[in-house]
């Protein structure tokens, strides 16, 4: 489903700030694959989503999905193929609009757009029921600004939005890192729910070094722009995170200072 070959990125090219983002990386992802990724400060994970995404141009390489050369698409054609769900909440909604027009827009991604009534009944109903799955009770304010809902409201609504229209590929950057721990373990068990349910393929990256054992068939760990350590299947489930910071000793030849990660 998702094939990223040799992929280079450095930002500020040629000046004191140049900093290699990604090194020549290579990943490939089976249909319904749901990997989890971590690493250290500046090991490239969220500059990884961005360069499938395509908030920035790659510098050499190929991104494929389902087939599909994606590499010198921008970021608005690649919305057909991708649901993405941020580390803001803030980010995934406009506040300014009703929770059913946020559906809207969703429920339109990728597609053409007309000068059709906005939202019909048929519609309405369908968000209606799919507001339901996350047990928030917006199904019975969608007329309300999203503006107004909390950030773990509006998380859920954007992980809803993201996969309304199954997207070939879900990626999910730390989205519940803004979250207190009560709203992010919901957060969670709704994610890992809708990805089951859908079979999505998904690449999540986060900081929680337990979330990324316990969650998904398949991780990855990051440093200096690659990939580090591949773990899948029966081999993954019997890790512990002493192991994975071993891992990173090992490849990386220092000691994981990431007090964040260590910390959670």
């Amino acid at each position: 489903m998702l094939t990223v070959n040799h992929v280079y990125k450095t930002f500020n090219k040629g000046t004191i700030n140049e900093k290699k983002a990604l090194c020549g990386l290579n990943l490939r992802l089976e249909q319904g694959e749901f990997v989890t990724v971590i690493g250290g400060n500046g090991a490239g994970k969220s500059t990884l989503l961005n360069m499938i995404a395509g908030v920035y141009p790659i510098d050499n390489g190929l991104i494929e999905i389902d087939g599909v050369n994606i590499s010198r698409k921008p970021e608005h054609r690649r919305a057909q193929y991708i649901g993405r769900v941020f580390q803001d909440p803030m980010r995934g909604t406009a506040a300014g609009m009703e929770i059913e027009e946020n559906l809207a827009l969703a429920y339109r991604r990728g597609g053409k757009r007309t000068l059709r009534w906005g939202v019909t009944k048929k519609e309405r109903e369908l968000y209606r029921e799919k507001l339901k799955i996350l047990n928030l009770g917006l199904e019975e304010r969608m007329h309300s600004k999203v503006g107004l809902l909390s950030g773990g409201q509006r998380q859920a609504l954007t992980l809803l939005m993201a996969t309304l229209i199954e997207p070939k590929l879900l990626l999910l950057d730390e989205h519940t890192a803004a979250l207190d721990p009560k709203t992010a373990r919901t957060v969670l068990e709704l994610t890992e729910k809708i990805i089951r349910e859908k079979s999505l393929t998904a690449l999540m990256v986060t900081h929680n070094m337990k979330d990324a054992i316990r969650l998904g068939n398949r991780l990855i760990m990051m440093h200096e722009g690659r990939i580090i350590y591949d773990v899948a299947g029966e081999e993954k489930k019997q890790l512990h995170v002493s192991d994975l910071l071993a891992k990173f000793e090992e490849a990386s030849g220092g000691e994981f200072a990431n007090d964040r990660m260590i910390l959670s």
